[in-house]
């Protein structure tokens, strides 16, 4: 009799652990950019928040750098549920529908304020296309305004004939081709050893990318186009999120709320002492010339009608709702 209430006892005790084990939940969230990017820090404080709310029921670790899946491997891996979260680049599946590529039509959106009101307008539509694919669309962060890298000065679009241009999207693609340059597909993890091994020689991001892979070791001039501001999106497998209890989803919920006013703050706060930065490390950061700025805005003319042409109906209806706010 007591052999069978000590067994009891351990069963009981054991049924507890379970318990407490099956309550937290673990997710890993798979991230394209270095630790100390903004993004991934921004990350990481949702994170720690949203460990905190629930009380430790969820736990989510973030894996940067394209440690756990590559950039473009990313969107799929939370679609078919081998990571329950992660963070993409929108505009790195244009291939698979022109909105996501919406953000790098060239001088469409080129100040933080055109920026979240471009985003307002196509976030209805993405999360629409995303549900569909069994995803949500937890928030959004942009990059600060892009400006074009360089190995030499560049004062016209025919100087960057030839040179070997860092692509990583079908925007960027296109840009290149329109130019004489060469594109080549390098993601932001691959970007430092590129430019060591002189694989690429120039491209188009943002100051917070050139200060991430130190591009002022290997090129010398950046001009500050502000030609647009990508976003980064994370994204959630809703099958996932729906195994949470209540309680948990709307700390999820809230806090990515908060996340998303972090983040666009964060990264209009940073975007002037990026480029700082680089200048302080011997790069040559000016606006660009009249001319190459010029030709530019004709670029983004180009690029912006073929964009609605590929993007029909659903296109047209976001870039008008955009135009009227």
């Amino acid at each position: 009799m007591i052999d069978k209430i000590a067994a009891l006892a351990v069963a009981g005790a054991m049924a507890l652990v379970s318990t407490g084990a099956a309550a937290q939940t673990k997710w890993d969230l798979p991230a394209a950019y270095p630790a100390t990017n903004f993004h991934t820090v921004n990350m990481q404080k949702f994170a720690d928040a949203v460990k905190a709310g629930s009380g430790g029921k969820l736990e989510i670790t973030i894996h940067p750098g394209a440690s756990l899946f590559k950039a473009p491997e990313i969107k799929r891996a939370v679609q078919t549920g081998q990571a329950p979260i992660g963070e993409i680049l929108i505009s790195n599946f244009e291939n698979e529908d022109p909105l996501y590529g919406l953000d790098v039509v060239p001088f469409l959106a080129t100040s933080f304020a055109e920026a979240k009101k471009l985003w307002q307008a196509q976030k209805p539509v993405l999360e629409k296309k995303l549900a569909a694919q069994g995803m949500i669309a937890l928030f959004s962060v942009p990059w600060p305004p892009q400006g074009l890298y360089a190995k030499k000065e560049v004062n016209a679009l025919a100087d960057m004939k030839g040179m070997k241009f860092r692509a990583y999207n079908r925007g960027t693609s296109r840009i290149a081709e329109l130019t004489g340059a060469q594109p080549i597909t390098i993601q932001a993890a691959e970007l430092s050893q590129a430019l060591a091994t002189g694989k690429v020689d120039s491209f188009i991001s943002s100051g917070a990318t050139g200060v991430d892979s130190k591009v002022w070791e290997q090129l010398t001039h950046f001009y500050d186009t502000q030609a647009w501001l990508p976003k980064d999106l994370v994204l959630m497998n809703k099958a996932a999120f729906d195994k949470l209890d209540d309680a948990t989803r709307k700390v999820v919920m809230a806090e990515a709320a908060k996340a998303e006013a972090t983040g666009w703050a964060e990264s209009e706060r940073l975007a002037k002492g990026f480029l700082e930065t680089l200048a302080k490390n011997g790069m040559k950061v000016q606006p660009p010339s009249a001319k190459l700025g010029a030709e530019y805005k004709e670029l983004g003319k180009k690029l912006t009608e073929e964009w609605l042409e590929k993007a029909g109906a659903d296109g047209k209806s976001v870039v008008e709702a955009y135009r009227k706010m």
